[in-house]
C-alpha cells in the first residue's frame, strides 16, 4: 500500500466501538480463535445463528451471563462473570452451549452456580477477515508493524478489542498513513472508517480516549473526485505544491475547522484564486480548479472577502466524531439515493432554411413564439447562461412561431442563421448520496460523500457518528 501523508484526518480520527455494556462473545475455538458470535440480548436457541454446540471460549463484558447446554435456558446452566474464558472445557461446556441470557445486577445467584473465576481481562485485539467476526482471525497482545508477516495485510473487516487499553490501527505498515483509535468493544464492520480491508499495522497506545476538541484548521486535497486516490493534508500555507508532489493534481478537497482557505492556480498565491469555506468539495471541476491548484493558504478569520471570490457552497462537513462515554447504536440504512449533477443546455448557431411567407411574415405568431421560446429558455438555462438561453429561446421561438397560422402554399424557404439548442445530461457523476436510516421509529436523513454500508452508527439522539 502506498505511504500516505502522516496527518490526523479529523473526519475520522477517533472511531467509537460498539458499547461494551452487557455483551458476550463466543468463539468456535479455544483461545478466542475461529468464528465468533456476539450477543447483547438473550438468545434462546443458538441453532438459529448456526452456533449450536460450537462455543469453545468466551469473553463476557459488562454483566453476568447464564449459559445453558439446552435451548430455552434448560439443562445444565452456568453463570459467567465478566472476564475472559479461554476454554470452556474446565466447566464441562466445551461445544455444548445452546442458549444464553443476561443476569441483572440485582439478581442474587447461588455461588455454586458460578463458573470458575475467569482470567483477568488482557489487553489484546482480534482481527477477522469477514464482517461480523467471520472468516479467518488472529489475536495479538503486542504491536504488529507489518500485517504481511501474519498473512493478513489489507484483509481485516471486523475487530474485537479486549481489556482496558486502546489500539491504533493504520492503513500503512509501521503505523503510518491514515490511523484510527479503537477502544474496548466490538466492531462488526469497518465500513465507513476508511479501513475496511486496509489495515496494515496496529499498536497498543494505552491511553485514554478523550472527547474530541475543536477540529484543527486544515485542508485535505485528494487526487481523485469523491475523495479518492492519494491525498495531502496541510495546516499551514503552501506556496508551491510541486514541492509536495501535488501540483495540478487536486480533484476534490475537504476543509476542516472554522477557517477559510484560498487556493490558486499559480505558485505563490498568484493567478486565479478561489476561497473555500469549511466543508466538503467532492469535485473541484465546478469552480474550474480541477487539476489546477498550485498554492494554498489559510485566511485570517477577520479578513473580509468579496463574495465573488468564494467557491460554490460545499457539502456540510459536520463533526461526526465520537464523544467520550457516548452510547452508540448500529441502525439499518433504509434507502440510498445517488444525486447527480443537473442537466445542461448546449446551444449553437448554424445556417438553416426557415419557411417564410412571400408577402408578409406572420407577426402575431412570431410574437407568441418568442414569448414561449423565452420562457422555455429561461427555465432550462442557469446564471449567465440563463440569460443567453432566454435570448436564444426567444429567437428560435420567433422563427417557429412565425409559421403558426401561415399559408404553407404561399411560403418559400429562406436561408439564415438559426440557433439550435438541446438539453444533455450531466456527466452522471454522483455529487453525494442522500441516505435514509431508521432509529427509534423515525426516519433520519444524511448526505454522504460515499455510499454507506447496510448500517450506520448513531448516538442516542440519532446523530451519525464515525
Amino acid at each position: 500500500m502506498k505511504t500516505l501523508t502522516k496527518a490526523a484526518f479529523a473526519i475520522a480520527v477517533v472511531v467509537a466501538a460498539a458499547q461494551a455494556n452487557a455483551q458476550v462473545t463466543f468463539y468456535e475455538n479455544q483461545g478466542f480463535q475461529g468464528r465468533a458470535f456476539t450477543a447483547q440480548a438473550n438468545v434462546a436457541d443458538f441453532g438459529r445463528f448456526g452456533f449450536n454446540d460450537r462455543a469453545s471460549s468466551v469473553m463476557v463484558t459488562g454483566e453476568r451471563w447464564e449459559v445453558c447446554e439446552d435451548v430455552r435456558y434448560l439443562g445444565r446452566c452456568v453463570v459467567l462473570r465478566p472476564g475472559q474464558y479461554s476454554t470452556l472445557g474446565a466447566m464441562g461446556l466445551n461445544d455444548r452451549i445452546s442458549s444464553v441470557r443476561a443476569i441483572s445486577h440485582s439478581q442474587r445467584i447461588d455461588e455454586r452456580r458460578y463458573a470458575p473465576a475467569p482470567a483477568p481481562a488482557v489487553a489484546q485485539i482480534t482481527f477477522y477477515e469477514d464482517e461480523r467476526f467471520g472468516g479467518r482471525s488472529f489475536t495479538t497482545a503486542a504491536q504488529v508493524e507489518d500485517f504481511r508477516n501474519k498473512g493478513f495485510n489489507d484483509r481485516v473487516s471486523s475487530i474485537v478489542v479486549s481489556g482496558p487499553d486502546q489500539w491504533e490501527a493504520c492503513d500503512d505498515i509501521r503505523f503510518k498513513g491514515s490511523c484510527v483509535v479503537l477502544r474496548a468493544g466490538q466492531y462488526p464492520s469497518l465500513r465507513g472508517t476508511g479501513l475496511n480491508d486496509r489495515i496494515s499495522s496496529v499498536r497498543n497506545i494505552a491511553t485514554k480516549v478523550t472527547p474530541p476538541g475543536p477540529a484543527p484548521a486544515q485542508i485535505i486535497f485528494f487526487e481523485q473526485e469523491g475523495f479518492g486516490g492519494r491525498r495531502i493534508t496541510t495546516d499551514r500555507p503552501l506556496e508551491d505544491l510541486s514541492k509536495s508532489g501535488f501540483n495540478d493534481r487536486a480533484s476534490s478537497a475537504v476543509v476542516v475547522g472554522d477557517e477559510r482557505w484560498e487556493v490558486c492556480d499559480n505558485v505563490r498565491f498568484d493567478g486565479r484564486c478561489m476561497v473555500l469555506r469549511p466543508g466538503q468539495y467532492p469535485s473541484l471541476a465546478a469552480m474550474g480548479m480541477n487539476d489546477r491548484i498550485s498554492s494554498v493558504r489559510n485566511l485570517r478569520r477577520d479578513m473580509r472577502i468579496d463574495d465573488r471570490s468564494y467557491a460554490p457552497m460545499p457539502l456540510a462537513a459536520t463533526d461526526y466524531r465520537h464523544r467520550n462515554d457516548e452510547r452508540l447504536f448500529e441502525v439499518n440504512v433504509t434507502s440510498v439515493r445517488a444525486v447527480v449533477g443537473t442537466p445542461e443546455k448546449r446551444c449553437w448557431v448554424e445556417r438553416g432554411q426557415v419557411p417564410q411567407d412571400q408577402t408578409s411574415a406572420n407577426v402575431p405568431g412570431a410574437v407568441v413564439g418568442a414569448l414561449l421560446g423565452g420562457i422555455l429558455g429561461h427555465q432550462v438555462g442557469g446564471g449567465t447562461g440563463k440569460d443567453i438561453a432566454t435570448a436564444g429561446g426567444a429567437i428560435a421561438g420567433a422563427v417557429i412561431g412565425s409559421k403558426v397560422g401561415g399559408n404553407a402554399n404561399n411560403s418559400q424557404a429562406a436561408t439564415q442563421d438559426v440557433q439550435r439548442c438541446e438539453v444533455v445530461p450531466s456527466q452522471a457523476r454522483t455529487q453525494y448520496w442522500d441516505v435514509t436510516y431508521a432509529f427509534k421509529g423515525q426516519d433520519h436523513h444524511i448526505q454522504m460523500t460515499a455510499p454507506p454500508g447496510p448500517t450506520i452508527t448513531v448516538n442516542e439522539q440519532g446523530e451519525p457518528r464515525n
